[in-house]
């Protein structure tokens, strides 16, 4: 008996504290309508007053003459003296004021929040201080076709007590609970007839099935359920949360991957499509305005279409998932497509991008031509000389020295082109290698000009340095030295005797330095502007050749350039001569 009592009590108090929570929010609630329903009636009142001005001055056609003193007859048979009317166009010129005379002198109206709603909304109200009467107004702003009427009641103790709930409404709510309670204290005592449909509830909850949000429940019957509820509902939060983790970081995933990658249902809905699907959607297609879900009715995907219709006709499992790949080359760009179709009809489609690997494949395929190109000519002269040599042996000793010296100039030329072959490799593969650090750019040219003095006085050459002592660069000094040492070597070979060289840093901006270095030779024909940078691209093949050029210099200096996160820029100037321009990190 004692605990049958002790249960109902505490029946009747969790009921009572629902019941609490429940009469606080139809209180807070009603107490918010009321109040709401009294500022509706305080705007209607404005509204009408609003709506009489504006029929007024349309009756009188007081906008188009202008004649909007008028107003002040009108406003005469308001019942209330503090009411203010203003008439506003859209421009915010205050057309007329009641309270100022002088209303053409007021502010520009047209950032009032009250005038800002009204613009967009066609009615706006605000509760604010006047600038111009130092009074706080309740004002009720409203669009018309050409103009606003704001209408405007001072903010008074009498409209603050008009807009307030009256007290009855509270002494309601406490009668109210006062009545409520008597009814659950009855409720409470009938509730404990259901415990042990509760328990039965539990047991069936701990086998999955759906159960409310857990609570907190006392230490009897109440209690065993309260226990399986709440371990229930922490397992599938837990598994919950966990798939949801899961499911976050795989989207993330295909977010960042560079692989287009969509997910379609059987009847082809995009489920999901990364941004890198329609991106190459986009490149493959050859137009902005690509979706998704039409990706089937580019015509570069017709193989892919043709075996999603293939198996979507098929009602069996397949044994293993069937996969089409495809290749698509469009725009100059390479792409492979894949299409996974699964068990239920659904199929992902995925995009690589393939234009690097495969160009980096083509190009090594030249690349290997050509060094295999250049390697013959040295290598059989060398031949030819040291097999000259060796099968006539009664060749005067002068004339053995000569071919030695031609096989040695062959080598030396052929140990170049191995070292700049070698650079070319460690600057595209292994960038790594090279470290940035704070570099003196001047030391870095004069050191080049000391090191190749002997090539400039051949050549009656002059090198005029003008980058500032101060110069400092975030970049590689071995990198630096080779890009000036084969620039110089370039204007050495096709400037021709007497040539002068000029280096000069022109901008210094956002914390790039632009260098220009420039020779006055003879320059470049338009012609070979666009592949100078080429590897093995000479604009003179045999004089390159007898100058003892590679073929390499401007290739290794583009690259250089580059991987200093830049770009070299080369032009022919109508006074003569050539021009290459590129910019450096600013080191402080």
């Amino acid at each position: 008996m004692i605990a049958k009592t002790s249960y109902r009590r505490k029946l009747f108090i969790y009921f009572l504290m629902v019941f609490l929570v429940f009469s606080s929010v139809i209180a807070v609630f009603q107490y918010h309508r009321e109040k709401q329903y009294r500022i509706h009636e305080l705007k209607s009142i404005l509204e009408t007053y609003s709506d009489i001005v504006n029929s007024y001055i349309i009756y009188n056609s007081i906008y188009s003459t202008g004649s909007f003193e008028f107003i002040d007859s009108i406003k005469r048979i308001f019942p209330r003296d503090d009411i203010r009317i203003t008439v506003i166009d859209f421009n915010g010129r205050v057309l007329y004021d009641s309270f100022f005379k002088n209303y053409h002198e007021l502010a520009n109206h047209i950032n009032r929040p009250e005038v800002q709603t009204a613009l967009f909304y066609n009615r706006g109200s605000d509760i604010r201080l006047s600038s111009s009467t130092n009074q706080d107004f309740y004002y009720l702003a409203k669009r018309y076709d050409n103009y606003f009427v704001r209408s405007a009641v001072v903010y008074s103790l009498g409209i603050k007590e008009f807009l307030s709930v009256e007290n009855l409404f509270w002494y309601f709510i406490a009668l109210l609970f006062l009545i409520t309670s008597s009814v659950l204290l009855f409720v409470s005592d009938t509730v404990g007839k259901s415990i042990l449909k509760l328990k039965d509830f539990a047991i069936r909850a701990a086998n999955n099935e759906p159960i409310d949000s857990p609570s907190k429940f006392p230490e009897n019957e109440l209690g065993i359920i309260g226990e399986q509820i709440v371990n229930i509902y922490n397992n599938l939060r837990k598994t919950n949360n966990e798939l949801a983790a899961e499911r976050e970081k795989l989207i993330q995933h295909i977010q960042v991957s560079k692989v287009g990658i969509a997910l379609f249902s059987s009847n082809n809905k995009r489920i999901f499509a990364n941004n890198f699907f329609v991106q190459y959607l986009s490149v493959i297609s050859d137009t902005h305005m690509v979706n998704a879900d039409s990706f089937l009715e580019i015509k570069e995907f017709a193989p892919i279409r043709e075996f999603i219709d293939f198996h979507s006709s098929y009602s069996i499992s397949f044994k293993s998932l069937p996969v089409k790949r495809l290749a698509i080359h469009a725009n100059a760009r390479f792409f492979e497509a894949q299409c996974i179709i699964f068990q239920d009809k659904s199929y992902e489609v995925s995009i690589t991008d393939v234009t690097r690997s495969i160009k980096e494949k083509i190009l090594k395929q030249e690349m290997t031509s050509n060094i295999a190109h250049e390697l013959r000519t040295p290598v059989s002269s060398i031949k030819g000389y040291l097999e000259t040599i060796l099968t006539h042996r009664e060749v005067e000793p002068e004339k053995q020295f000569y071919f030695i010296e031609k096989a040695a100039g062959q080598i030396e030329r052929l140990s170049q082109l191995i070292r700049d072959i070698s650079m070319l490799t460690k600057i595209e593969e292994a960038s790594g290698y090279y470290k940035m650090e704070k570099t003196d750019l001047r030391s870095v040219i004069d050191e080049v000009t000391e090191n190749m003095q002997s090539q400039i006085s051949v050549f009656n050459a002059e090198v005029e340095n003008s980058i500032l002592p101060e110069t400092s660069v975030n970049g590689n000094r071995e990198l630096l030295l080779s890009v000036f040492q084969n620039l110089i070597e370039n204007s050495l070979k096709y400037g021709g005797e007497n040539v002068k060289i000029r280096i000069t840093e022109f901008l210094s901006d956002e914390g790039k330095v632009f260098i220009s270095y420039s020779d006055n030779g003879p320059g470049i024909d338009e012609e070979h502007l666009g592949r100078i940078f080429e590897r093995f691209y000479r604009v003179e093949k045999g004089r390159a050749r007898e100058n003892g050029g590679t073929g390499l210099g401007l290739a290794i200096v583009k690259n250089a350039i580059e991987l200093h996160g830049s770009e070299i820029i080369v032009k022919s100037p109508k006074s003569g001569g050539v021009e290459f321009v590129f910019s450096l990190t600013v080191e402080n």
